[in-house]
């Protein structure tokens, strides 16, 4: 079993243990100085007046308070003035206290990053120049003698903070710009994902409305279109009217089918099987019988196995193509052909109508007019094309063509 790569801390846990560390080493070294004076400047025969025994103590120990509270307030809000408040105190407080003993001058290299931190700039470099300054005059006064030592130790250690701080802003402006970047990409995965959302949702919605024009629709206008004929046939043909109302039950009965292939989204009834052309074949005969339009059903080519769709695509543009002859054409004659080309298959629907204007044809106001758009939307979406020749009083020929090849429809 392989064992799990090591998982390193994140920039802003290495910034955040940085922070801890400095309020931690200011406080250590408080404490050491605080322990050490008492130690030694206190008590019978000490050098230090009586009243520096106390106030020295006291001052340090204010100095940890106002250290303490200003580090605590820092990590719930971050206030410019009040910091450099915060600061000023600080700073004024060992200063004296620096004073008072030699052993708070190395309080100093905490307060380089203090300043570092919260000042700006050049000001940040004079004020660690400033306390620099401070930190070796205090060495000076308090031994009594200037040497290499003394300015090279508080000289060196302002250069090796202003490089750590220097290093810590670069880390935490990082961390912000990669805070920055996760943001950006979070958002842009969200209004991906809803972009996603809405174009599936579009997409269905037209899948539902061809596949609505092409069955339920043409299904009732079949039957609106049988029922007037058998009105028409009664009273003198009862016989006529009632083949008529039998063959709108059918159609009834065969758009419910539809209906409940709808819910479970399955093939269309007519192609159970995968039978296309005995489909086609179908309803050609089914045309004839119930319009009284010579339908005739042709194959060209070797019938193959089709892509996944294109049995319904194809199909839908039968059924669409005929409802729309029965309704307009006016014709005595629809011919189908299902083709098998080697690299494309095509379904062409000619009949011998009274034809139409291609250029003239829009979707109406009463919301009839969407089958050639639909037919168009249908190929389209399976790389196919769909052609419409057509002329007033020349018929019409409707040629869709899919590829079976994926690479040859791109």
């Amino acid at each position: 079993m392989r064992g799990r790569a090591p998982e390193f801390p994140g920039v802003p846990t290495v910034l955040r243990v940085l922070r801890l560390l400095l309020h931690a080493c200011f406080l250590l070294l408080l404490c050491v100085a605080t322990a050490r004076f008492v130690l030694t400047a206190t008590g019978p025969g000490a050098a230090q007046p009586l009243w520096a025994q106390w106030t020295v103590p006291a001052a340090a120990l204010l100095l940890g308070a106002v250290y303490g509270v200003g580090a605590l307030s820092a990590r719930r809000d971050v206030h410019r003035v009040r910091s450099l408040v915060w600061l000023a105190a600080v700073t004024a407080l060992w200063a004296l206290l620096s004073w008072a003993s030699a052993d708070f001058v190395w309080l100093a290299f905490p307060l380089f990053f203090l300043h570092l931190h919260l000042l700006r700039g050049v000001h940040a470099v004079v004020a660690v120049g400033v306390v620099t300054g401070a930190v070796v005059l205090g060495q000076v006064l308090h031994t009594g003698e200037a040497t290499v030592g003394l300015v090279l130790g508080p000289v060196l250690g302002a250069v090796f903070a202003v490089a750590i701080a220097a290093g810590y802003t670069a880390l935490n402006r990082e961390s912000e710009r990669r805070r920055e970047l996760i943001d950006t990409l979070t958002r842009t995965r969200d209004e991906l994902a809803a972009s996603q959302r809405r174009a599936g949702v579009l997409d269905e919605r037209e899948r539902l409305s061809r596949e609505i024009h092409d069955t339920l629709a043409q299904g009732l206008s079949s039957i609106v279109l049988l029922l007037r004929a058998a009105e028409n046939a009664l009273p003198d043909s009862p016989d006529l009217a009632r083949t008529r109302i039998v063959e709108a039950r059918e159609s009834a009965s065969a758009n419910l089918a539809e209906a409940r292939r709808f819910v479970r989204d399955l093939a269309p009834p007519s192609l159970v099987g995968g039978d296309l052309p005995g489909a086609l074949s179908r309803l050609c005969a089914r045309v004839t019988e119930t319009e009284g339009i010579d339908c005739r059903f042709r194959i060209d080519g070797g019938p193959v196995e089709l892509p996944a769709g294109y049995g319904v695509a194809l199909l839908r543009a039968a059924q669409a193509s005929l409802a729309n002859v029965v309704a307009h054409a006016r014709a005595a004659t629809a011919v189908v052909t299902l083709g098998f080309l080697g690299s494309d298959v095509t379904l062409d629907v000619y009949d011998d109508g009274i034809g139409f204007d291609p250029a003239r044809a829009e979707p109406r106001a009463d919301g009839t007019g969407y089958g050639i758009a639909a037919l168009r939307e249908r190929a389209a979406a399976l790389g196919g094309t769909l052609d419409v020749e057509s002329a007033p009083g020349a018929g019409t020929a409707i040629a869709l063509r899919l590829p079976l090849t994926r690479e040859e429809s791109q």
